[in-house]
């Protein structure tokens, strides 16, 4: 992989985005890549100013580790910036590169692939505020980091896209599985019941289209820590609890509310209104993501012709 050539317009991009950070007192700025850079020329461009790269790809920060630059890879190619931004921004603040409330520029590539053209301003308070990098690491103590972007992912996707044209909400309970299935019960025929565990597993692009296509089903999907869907169309039937719940959400947001407070699982809940993806844990919202972008859904044209006149 050959390393992006530093033009003139990349150079006026970051002197813009170091500018702003000065101006605002930023804590960071965060720089999304698709391929190799100069990292010499980045490293003093940026100056003393703190400098995070979040990489497409591991190709992408080859060589980096000997210049002394944070860097996070993010191995999610396919998904919106939006989402992008949103992964690497956690995993800044579980890696304690960022502290939950910062403040950072964010320089990538918003509108034409391989080429810089956007700065934004991000207030974390507002993203991620109230997860703190104590929470992250209760999180991956309990559910593998990997197995929960995995089904962070996926529920990203079921928001986004919904299924032929329809929006679909469903919900993902991960970690402690036994527990949950003891607090749960079938809603109806259990789709992977009698498939080999590797036939099961989430880590598999081919099993995550398939639960795409049965996500609309009633129920919650119960995925083990290392990321195999153990059970489909679970109703969850345990125990009620005292929570405090936003106004508006549905029984769905209710039981994965009640589901993560009485067990150890995380509930992933994705809502059929509006796509959004929220993740509890203790029985509270740990975190909120809006996906990027819905799939646009075409209808047929409506055509009544005119009469024949005489």
């Amino acid at each position: 992989m050959k390393a992006d050539k530093f033009t003139t317009r990349f150079a006026n991009f970051l002197d813009t985005a170091s500018r702003l950070a000065k101006a605002e007192a930023a804590d960071a700025i965060v720089l999304m890549i698709e391929s190799v850079m100069d990292w010499s020329k980045l490293k003093k461009k940026i100056g003393k100013l703190q400098l995070i790269i979040l990489a497409e790809k591991k190709e992408a920060v080859r060589g980096i580790e000997e210049h002394d630059l944070a860097h996070i890879v993010l191995d999610m190619e396919a998904a919106p910036v939006f989402e992008k931004l949103s992964h690497g921004l956690l995993e800044a603040i579980a890696d304690e590169l960022l502290p939950p409330g910062a403040n950072v520029i964010a320089v990538y590539s918003g509108f034409e692939p391989s080429h810089i053209d956007s700065i934004s301003f991000i207030e974390l308070t507002d993203h991620l505020g109230r997860l703190t990098a104590r929470d992250l690491r209760n999180l991956e103590t309990k559910v593998p980091l990997e197995t929960l972007k995995t089904v962070v992912d996926l529920a990203l996707e079921v928001g986004r896209e919904g299924r032929e044209g329809k929006p679909v909400g469903t919900m993902f309970v991960v970690g402690d599985h036994r527990k949950v299935l003891e607090e749960s019960h079938a809603a109806g025929y259990d789709l992977v019941k009698g498939y080999a565990r590797k036939e099961r597993s989430l880590m598999k692009a081919r099993n995550r289209e398939a639960v795409k296509e049965i996500a609309q089903l009633d129920g919650a999907f119960i995925i083990s820590a290392d990321g195999t869907v153990e059970a489909t169309c679970r109703i969850i039937d345990t125990a009620p609890v005292q929570i405090t719940m936003t106004t508006g959400l549905g029984s769905r947001h209710w039981a994965g509310a009640a589901i993560s407070k009485n067990t150890k699982a995380i509930a992933v809940v994705v809502s059929e209104s509006d796509g959004t993806v929220r993740i509890f844990q203790n029985g509270g919202v740990v975190l909120r993501i809006v996906p990027f972008r819905r799939a646009m859904k075409f209808k047929e044209f409506d055509f009544e012709p005119p009469s024949k006149t005489e």
